[in-house]
């Protein structure tokens, strides 16, 4: 009961701000469901921190120190996107764009959308997992298409039959480690449930296991945005509401991401670490790679911070799959800090939208002097999601990289030094195209001053996580850290 009171409180929101017709309360519903996840998500997770894991409904939800990460990164995040939809939101119901009674749906697909997040982190048993992720696609379609024009609608299309091609891939890596599972336990009712089949994975048929991980990888893999599977993504990003973006960006990969790790430590159990931890290197070193062009030569902002989180997503699956202590560890610090910071880009995404009505590059000048704070927050943002020191995504990226090259194994120390190449040509990426926005005299038509406080209120939320983690990673991260190793490597 304890773990299903965590979805049960976004489920009792999105049904509230539906049936509240007045927007004025609505949105406080929105607010208030999303910061008492948030709450109980931290009442949780310092449960499941003391005692190491947290079982629920005999067996049924499962939550260790891969969950706790996992599903603080959703509340944090689905909090702030909360705050800053408030904001953002009644800016567009202002302008026309928006009517009230639509944004009732929003409110409601918002909040089903983290329950559905929350479902796939602690529930124990894969299929309801894989069920989980479909559902994500599911409540995520109509806010891709929200705006019902044309490039809306085309983004939502492709996002919905790439991803469920995806998704039914991943039902057969699903099947065949249940038909594994099946040769060891016979008919019983937990033969899918994670923590089961670790106990017995080193007695499953390989070859049958080695099949189900390639189709998890990719049916996973699409959803969480790993080229060459990744082509939904920079559209879905760019023509979904920036709250949304963030929370794609931010959460959903990682959610999808989380999905593939389980299936990872089951497969290095039963067949040895190097089959999986290999695949995981390529496809991860294929997305960062994949990404660099387009960086460079992108004049869509929402395109250009989408094509960052290929980047990233890539770079969090090489560190998984180097294997080493630190490499891991940096992996998982990564996914938290590249959470924050991206949503934060996103979110100063949307008020330049709402700003300068285009996103293209090219046509935004002087952001500073137009919105000074707004332009504050990008600054620190770019500077945050490229690695610059001191920034935490400098820590973690050199975590994986000191790692890999101090791995011994030359095929991993050619995987770092190109790392180090590509992450490069993304910093000037960034730099060249967010900076020619930021610099320069804005265009006189622009209104001078900030969109909303709300949407200023959430995007200083996301600072103080971007900061704090930067300068001090508190202990019980660092022991949740050290733990989700333990995790992976099967200690």
């Amino acid at each position: 009961m304890i773990i299903l009171l965590l979805l049960i409180i976004p489920v009792i929101t999105a049904i509230a701000c539906v049936f509240i017709k007045t927007h004025s309360i609505s949105k406080y519903v929105s607010i208030a469901g999303s910061f008492l996840v948030l709450l109980y998500s931290i009442f949780l997770n310092y449960n499941i921190y003391l005692h190491q894991s947290l079982y629920g409904l005999n067996e049924f939800f499962y939550m260790d120190a891969l969950s706790i990460l996992t599903t603080q990164i959703i509340t944090i995040v689905g909090f702030a996107a909360a705050l800053y939809s408030v904001g953002y939101m009644e800016e567009e119901v202002r302008e026309g764009v928006v009517t009230e009674k639509k944004l009732r749906l929003y409110y409601f697909l918002f909040h089903m959308f983290i329950f559905s997040m929350l479902l796939v982190c602690v529930t124990n048993n894969l299929g309801i997992m894989w069920v989980a992720i479909e559902a994500t696609t599911l409540s995520t379609t109509f806010l891709v298409g929200f705006y019902n024009k044309k490039q809306h609608q085309e983004a939502a299309w492709k996002y919905i039959v790439i991803c469920t091609v995806g998704i039914t891939l991943a039902l057969f890596g699903v099947i065949l480690t249940y038909y594994s599972s099946k040769s060891v336990f016979g008919e019983i009712g937990h033969m899918l449930n994670w923590t089961s089949l670790l106990t017995v994975a080193d007695r499953f048929d390989p070859h049958l296991i080695k099949l189900a991980f390639i189709f998890i990888l990719i049916g996973y893999g699409t959803k969480a945005g790993l080229a060459p599977m990744h082509t939904w993504l920079p559209d879905a990003h760019s023509q979904a509401p920036s709250p949304i973006s963030a929370l794609f960006s931010g959460v959903l990969l990682n959610c999808s991401l989380y999905g593939i790790i389980r299936y990872h430590i089951i497969t290095s159990k039963c067949v040895g670490p190097h089959y999986s931890c290999t695949l995981l290197m390529v496809f991860g070193l294929i997305s960062v790679i994949a990404s660099i062009p387009f960086i460079l030569v992108q004049r869509d902002y929402k395109r250009l911070f989408a094509y960052s989180s290929i980047e990233h997503i890539g770079f969090i699956t090489l560190g998984i799959g180097f294997g080493g202590m630190y490499s891991v560890y940096g992996a998982e610090l990564h996914t938290f800090n590249h959470a924050v910071a991206k949503s934060l880009l996103f979110f100063c995404a949307g008020n330049l939208f709402l700003k300068y009505k285009t996103r293209d590059m090219d046509s935004i000048k002087g952001v500073i002097k137009t919105t000074p704070v707004t332009g504050v927050f990008l600054i620190i943002a770019v500077f945050a999601i490229t690695g610059t020191p001191p920034f935490g995504i400098f820590v973690s990226e050199f975590l994986v990289l000191a790692d890999g090259f101090s791995s011994g194994n030359v095929f991993i120390i050619i995987f770092s030094s190109l790392l180090v190449v590509c992450i490069t040509l993304i910093f000037i990426g960034f730099i060249n195209n967010i900076f020619k926005m930021v610099l320069g005299e804005p265009t006189t038509s622009v209104p001078k001053g900030e969109v909303s406080k709300l949407t200023i209120a959430s995007m200083g939320f996301l600072l103080i996580f971007v900061l704090v983690v930067s300068f001090y990673v508190p202990p019980f991260l660092r022991e949740i850290l050290t733990n989700i190793y333990n995790i992976v490597r099967n200690v």
